[in-house]
């Protein structure tokens, strides 16, 4: 292996590992990876080549980072190949790929504080009493930390 192959190598180790610590699959990361080196558009068939996943694999984790606005799908003219590019500033979209990955965690939270509440008709009211209120706090806490997010998802990035 080669000094190039090696630092090509940690380039999309480094892009995996990003991924995966906010939640995202390692191969979200490597696609990215692959689109910064690249520098251009790249097609599904390069990409699973410089990736070492099947066209398949990365068909689903494009569609999804198209959803995110990570990726643009293109079409060249006199070419059937589908090719991938980076659809803005790569710090804009992490931005943006954390603050949904946050808000739909808060919202699953919420959901569970009210499944949690309907489940308390069947505690003695001490209990209940001690259990509502933490759960008050959660919330609130949990509420508090959205107007966050929803602010951190407006600033402007420079």
């Amino acid at each position: 292996m080669g000094a190039e192959s090696e630092i090509y190598n940690k380039i999309l180790s480094t892009f995996a590992e990003v991924a995966s610590s906010i939640g995202y699959s390692p191969l979200h990361g490597k696609i990215i990876g692959v689109l910064l080196i690249k520098n251009r558009p790249v097609s599904l068939q390069e990409l699973a080549k410089a990736t070492g996943y099947s066209s398949s694999m990365l068909s689903l984790s494009l569609d999804f980072l198209e959803i995110l606005e990570v990726v643009k799908k293109v079409k060249k003219e006199a070419d059937r190949k589908l090719y991938v590019s980076l659809a803005g500033d790569l710090l804009e979209c992490l931005k943006r790929a954390i603050t949904i990955k946050i808000e739909k965690s808060i919202q699953s939270s919420l959901s569970e504080f009210e499944s949690s509440k309907k489940e308390l008709t069947k505690l003695n009211a001490k209990e209940k009493a001690e259990i509502v209120n933490s759960l008050e706090i959660l919330e609130s806490q949990i509420k508090r930390l959205n107007k966050y997010v929803v602010l951190l998802s407006q600033i402007r990035l420079p």
